[in-house]
């Protein structure tokens, strides 16, 4: 957010409002829910309520991927049918180029760059892990969507000495997290959407002709629909709870290395993840930073978001170990800043939208580290939702999506700091070429006997 500057704070919600569509959450899926309504409806009376400044939480720090679907295709294809996955893939790769155009009509800059996403393997055990998804594209008759790439070609877009092989989506971009988030409170405001600021709404009421929404001052809007799109704070919403848990990833970010970025050939903007189940991913930045993380930061305990979810040192120094073995030409070089946050982590690792009981109140949760391009979707849909359209957005595979719910409290963060210890023990001895013990490999397995989903 640095880079991105301050903002003049909205003033908090005062008195009694009245609204056709109430949104509470200010990151990148309220802000384009506000958008779409807007488009859908240009009178329609808007209100969006942030606990803090819009863009400042996860949607404002995040790694700045705008990824679709493509490298899950097989799963859904799995859970939906080859034609809802297919429908459901191009309308989320829409939605990354739909990111592009809004900074390009807005005329702001927002750092985007449609370079592809590139999937690496770093040990034998993640070799190929991406074939299940690239050989259901192709027997789709859509395989230029994951293009796989040997050593040499992989090492030919970015040379680092632990890249085996990997594959690359095309249809992935990159943006600066922060600035897109600046622009879309921009525009949100520009559209005539009333925004209020350190507003935390304390109590939703459905009823049976609209919602009321109350404030921790006293304030309230009473609206005919209403959206929650609060990320991990949904682990606070007691019909959510089953669908997600709260994890943490942590990101540095290094001084200017263009020369090294030269020297290693990283010059094509690629933003690049591994196959582990706990991923690094990096990217390159416009001053030719590298901004590198690690998604296997610490369990929280239900929505308890604080602490080490939000910066764990023993993480950021792991970082730092971490990103020279990736990178060795950075040895003596500066990381500038270090930051973490919360990540809400679905078991399918796909983001749901869905309607909670009364049918008033819509909602998105469990994006899983992967919000940037989703967001945008997810906006558009919860926006048909809002105003009771019924269209190929409702339809869609994103909205309602059968999963297995995750544990209660506290087996949730008991047993899922377990399987997370496991999984940062095995995928350790596999950096260092051995094999984990017995027990850690039965540990890791759970979650995938349980239906839950976990990395790759």
């Amino acid at each position: 957010m640095t880079e991105a500057g301050p903002v003049a704070r909205t003033a908090p919600l005062a008195g009694s409002r009245v609204a056709d569509v109430a949104i509470i959450g200010g990151g990148y899926a309220g802000m384009w829910t506000a958008l779409a309504v807007r488009r859908l409806d240009p009178v329609a009376r808007i209100v969006l309520l942030e606990a803090a400044v819009c863009g400042d939480g996860p949607s404002g720090r995040n790694a700045g991927f705008a990824n679709c679907f493509w490298h899950l295709f097989d799963r859904l294809e799995a859970a939906h049918g080859r034609d809802r996955a297919l429908e459901l893939c191009d309308l989320a790769a829409a939605s990354v180029d739909a990111i592009g155009v809004f900074a390009r009509e807005r005329e702001i800059e927002i750092g985007y760059r449609k370079a592809g996403h590139l999937k690496v393997s770093t040990t034998p055990s993640q070799d190929g892990s991406w074939l299940p998804a690239l050989r259901a594209c192709e027997r789709a008759g859509r395989g230029g969507e994951m293009v796989a790439l040997d050593a040499a070609a992989v090492r030919e877009r970015c040379d680092s000495p632990l890249f085996r092989q990997g594959a690359l989506v095309p249809q992935g971009a990159s943006v600066q997290p922060a600035l897109l988030a600046r622009g879309l409170r921009s525009a949100v405001l520009d559209a005539g959407v009333t925004l209020a600021e350190q507003t935390r709404v304390r109590r939703i009421e459905s009823r049976s002709g609209d919602v009321l929404l109350e404030t921790d001052d006293g304030a309230s809007v009473r609206a005919g629909a209403a959206v929650l799109a609060i990320n991990a704070a949904s682990a606070g919403v007691a019909p959510l709870r089953p669908r997600l848990a709260v994890t943490s990833t942590h990101m540095i970010v290094t001084e200017p290395v263009p020369d090294l970025l030269e020297e290693i050939g990283w010059t094509g903007g690629e933003c690049i993840s591994t196959a582990r189940r706990h991923l690094h991913y990096f990217r390159t930045t416009a001053d030719g930073r590298i901004a590198f993380g690690w998604g296997g930061g610490r369990l929280a305990y239900g929505a308890r978001l604080g602490g080490r979810v939000e910066v764990d040192r023993q993480v950021v120094e792991r970082l730092r170990a971490d990103i020279l073995r990736f990178f060795p030409g950075l040895r003596g070089r500066r990381v500038d800043a270090a930051w973490g946050g919360p990540v809400d982590v679905s078991p399918t690792h796909l983001p749901g939208v869905g309607t909670l009981a009364g049918g008033r109140v819509h909602y998105v949760c469990g994006f899983t580290g992967n919000g940037v391009g989703p967001a945008h979707l997810a906006g558009a849909t919860l926006a048909s939702l809002a105003l009771g359209h019924v269209d190929s957005l409702t339809r869609s595979a994103l909205v309602e999506p059968r999963q297995p719910p995750v544990p209660r409290e506290p087996a949730r963060f008991i047993g899922g700091t377990l399987v997370r210890a496991a999984l940062v023990r095995q995928e350790d001895a596999e950096d260092r070429g051995r094999r984990a013990g017995a027990w850690t490999r039965i540990v890791t397995q759970i979650p995938e006997r349980l239906g839950i989903h976990v990395g790759r």
